[in-house]
């Protein structure tokens, strides 16, 4: 088994090299991540300067990897597209140190750095530990060995990652494994307004989080009960409900009539093509 390591917080972070010497007992393992920290950074590429690659002989002993001075996204595209002579079997991104829960994950490098993973057709999984202060990472580290294990026997659906997130406990302190779904998060955003010793006006974001969502049934209301929450994810974010009931809108161009089409059952519609059906095929 073929395993690309990447995350968000750095070539040397602690979690990374906590799992790069899990794996290797098992796994051929190389790792591409970025040189330094790169949190909250999400999808973001990088178009507007060239990528700068390290080599790393040694990430951990047996385990070498390039540094890139880029995103976690711009590190998968690299490592596919350039750097691998052939495609991981899998990807882990992590192990982050912080949760990743909720619609947090829309701004998270470490789940986009497996979402990348998973439009290249790999396998991909992002894994983090729920707490910052985190110092010990062998349970989680253990806990994805064993999910990788079945990954490969199993295999993800296609447009599938799995997203983790794992108490900052010692196993055997931990409940149990659940899977989950997105709970909803919001932040009560305050910036702080600040003064430069040039007289320049800065602002930092600061903030309290919110759960407006807690329970067992959601990731992070798992994780306050001391329970491993793995949820699958996928990119579609269409509202089909919504697109179903825009139809009588009959949006069309100024001056012009709206579109209008035959269903299956001979009727007209205006809109959308009613005979069109989402992705799962549930229309």
């Amino acid at each position: 088994m073929r395993v690309l390591l990447t995350n968000d917080d750095g070539v040397f972070a602690d979690g990374l090299r906590a799992l790069a010497e899990a794996l290797k007992a098992v796994a051929e393992v190389v790792v591409v991540a970025p040189d330094r920290e790169r949190s909250g950074t999400g999808h973001a590429i990088t178009m507007h300067h060239p990528l700068r690659v390290q080599e790393i002989p040694s990430v951990v002993e047996d385990v070498s990897g390039w540094a890139v001075d880029g995103t976690p996204s711009d590190c998968v595209k690299l490592a596919v597209h350039a750097l691998l002579k052939e495609l991981p079997d899998i990807l882990v991104s992590g192990i982050n140190r912080g949760p990743n829960l909720g619609t947090d994950v829309l701004a998270s490098g470490t789940v986009s750095a497996a979402v990348e993973g998973m439009l290249a057709g790999i396998p991909s999984v992002a894994v983090s530990v729920a707490d910052y202060r985190c110092e010990d990472f062998t349970a989680t580290a253990d806990f994805t060995v064993d999910l990788l294990g079945r990954i490969a026997g199993r295999g993800l659906p296609p447009g599938t990652i799995l997203n983790v997130n794992v108490p900052s406990l010692p196993r055997q302190h931990l409940a149990g494994v659940v899977l989950t779904r997105l709970g909803r998060r919001e932040y009560t955003n305050i910036f702080d307004c600040r003064v430069d010793p040039r007289g320049r006006v800065y602002y930092w974001l600061a903030g309290e989080l919110v759960d407006l969502e807690n329970g067992c049934d959601t990731d992070a209301g798992a994780v306050a009960r001391n329970l491993i929450s793995v949820t699958p994810l996928h990119l579609d974010l269409t509202n089909y409900e919504m697109l179903r009931e825009m139809e009588s809108w009959r949006l069309d161009l100024p001056g012009g009539e709206a579109k209008r089409f035959s269903g299956p059952d001979g009727e007209v519609h205006d809109g959308i093509d009613p005979g069109r059906k989402s992705p799962d095929g549930n229309g």
